[in-house]
């Protein structure tokens, strides 16, 4: 599928609207570190999608008005998202021709803390392109053969690469790989379920607040910054071929292959930081604190306790909804909180 099946000659008719969405975050397992124009991935990447970490978006559509888009964040006024959301409606007027012939009135909350590490970016513009989606639905006949969820992955790819992954439930993939079929670099699609062993359908994710301010890189400058890292291509490399790793981990459901797998990514994103130029370090001494943690429990009681990372300090907790569930859970509480900020942690689970 190319872009051009995104787009085309559309009659429509406009009429104020106002529409409500909701979209959660997802978390990567393989990570995509590197992309190139238009939002494409320089490799492939695999994550879960949340169950309770979710943005809720209302949108007002006034036609017939001087195109621009009022946004407000828990009631506040942010003027600098406005200007990155008039900014992306720019870009997609190709494939939402009515898009700039209006003005927006667009109203935003998080479940979740803002800077706590789980990826507002992703939620916020799927929840943007499920309204620009459901707007579209209203003003245009469209017949085209793409279905609204992939076209509104497609969209919110173009404002941030990994909010196309959280258009759909359970394992999403992102990027054009042999080992799934029907993956693309254009959008998003589900990883079959059916190829899904059950113990890895069932974790939970408590994010800890190692840090709550705003990273001292972005996640744009440092995506930018691979284009020149040493390492880029061979990490790239690695990225495709831990595709053909996880997508035998996922049918015979080998936990242990499983944990070594998805932590070396998470290091790995971290290591390509440090290995910029200029270099950056986006974890925290907290970070390594809780990584050492785990390593040290898994080891003395076999639990399967394990990590991820996102670009940013704080330390996604990974672990099977189980009968050792509970003593997991004592187990952050009593040893993990003290690395975090101000005691914060963040409880969610995947979402099938």
């Amino acid at each position: 599928m190319t872009n051009e099946d995104f787009f085309g000659e559309q009659n429509f008719q406009l009429s104020p609207q106002k529409v409500e969405n909701s979209c959660p975050s997802n978390i990567a397992l393989i990570k995509y570190w590197g992309k190139f124009e238009n939002q494409i991935p320089a490799n492939p990447s695999i994550s879960f999608t949340l169950n309770e970490c979710r943005t809720v978006t209302q949108m007002q559509f006034f036609p017939n008005e001087e195109f621009s888009v009022e946004t407000f964040l828990s009631g506040n006024e942010e003027k600098n998202f406005a200007l990155k959301i008039e900014k992306y409606f720019k870009t997609i007027e190709i494939y939402l021709p009515w898009i700039l012939k209006g003005s927006y009135k667009i109203s935003t909350e998080n479940t979740f803390p803002h800077s706590s590490g789980i990826a507002s970016s992703a939620s916020g513009f799927g929840a943007i392109a499920k309204c620009l989606m459901d707007l579209d639905n209203l003003f245009t006949d469209n017949r085209q053969l793409t279905t609204t969820n992939q076209k509104a992955s497609f969209l919110a790819r173009l404002g941030s690469g990994s909010a196309c992954r959280s258009l759909y439930n359970g394992l999403v993939v992102w990027g054009e790989t042999p080992v799934v079929e029907g993956s693309s670099d254009l959008f998003a699609v589900k990883y079959p379920d059916t190829e899904i062993h059950q113990i890895c359908k069932n974790f939970k994710d408590w994010v800890l607040l190692i840090h709550e301010g705003e990273k001292s890189v972005s996640s744009t400058v440092g995506h930018g910054l691979m284009k020149n890292n040493p390492y880029a291509e061979t990490r790239f490399q690695e990225g495709r071929d831990n595709f053909v790793v996880i997508k035998e981990i996922l049918k015979n459901g080998n936990l242990a292959e499983f944990i070594t797998l998805v932590e070396h990514e998470a290091l790995t994103l971290h290591a390509m930081m440090m290995m910029s130029d200029p270099a950056f370090i986006l974890m925290k001494t907290g970070t390594l604190e809780v990584i050492n943690k785990i390593w040290v429990f898994r080891k003395e009681t076999n639990l399967s306790l394990f990590f991820t990372l996102d670009a940013g300090a704080n330390v996604h907790l990974l672990f099977p909804n189980d009968n050792d569930c509970a003593k997991i859970e004592h187990f952050i509480e009593s040893e993990l909180l003290q690395f975090t900020q101000k005691g914060g942690v963040v409880k969610d689970e995947m979402r099938f």
